[in-house]
């Protein structure tokens, strides 16, 4: 079964506009499927992410996946972990598994309601969705955001951002 709607578009070029810096992944391959370790019901595990080249005044990263082609209309949050010292230009595959695996700061709730990385989960027979794996370079220490919301999140970024690195993976049932 095939939901019948239009295709989401990616949000980021919606939001203000800010420079970009450069993410990579032994993971995530930009426009090709998840692998299965990053699918919520075979291995659940955060990719590696490593990223360069942020704008001088960074103080702090905030990482996120976002997938904009849920069946809802504010889309699903996968990952979100904030206050990430700007000394750290990388997360080890499976550093989302908790905040006692992260080199610096913290998960927010992420739409599963965990604390933690929640993997690729599209519907059965849905089109192909996106997720955004995006490193935001920040402009203070910390968003101040513990125990917030994505939208929180989303909200601060919004004035503290500098820039932006995406790498996008895809996936379908």
């Amino acid at each position: 079964m095939s939901l019948d709607r239009p295709v989401t578009p990616n949000p980021y070029p919606l939001l203000p506009a800010v420079p970009s810096f450069t993410v990579t992944s032994e993971d995530v391959t930009e426009g090709a499927p998840l692998k299965d370790d990053q699918v919520y019901a075979k291995g659940n595990t955060s990719p590696q992410l490593s990223w360069s080249g942020a704008p001088e005044g960074t103080q702090s990263y905030v990482v996120t996946c976002f997938d904009p082609n849920a069946p809802i209309v504010s889309g699903f949050w996968h990952w979100v972990v904030a206050d990430i010292p700007a000394s750290v230009t990388s997360l080890d595959a499976g550093a989302g598994a908790s905040d006692a695996t992260l080199p610096g700061g913290y998960h927010v709730r992420n739409d599963f309601g965990t604390l933690d990385f929640g993997g690729a989960a599209p519907p059965e027979g849905d089109q192909v969705h996106n997720y955004h794996f995006v490193v935001h370079a920040v402009g203070v220490p910390s968003l101040e955001v513990e125990g917030a919301t994505p939208a929180v999140v989303g909200f601060k970024l919004a004035f503290n951002t500098l820039a932006r690195a995406i790498i996008t993976g895809t996936y379908a049932h």
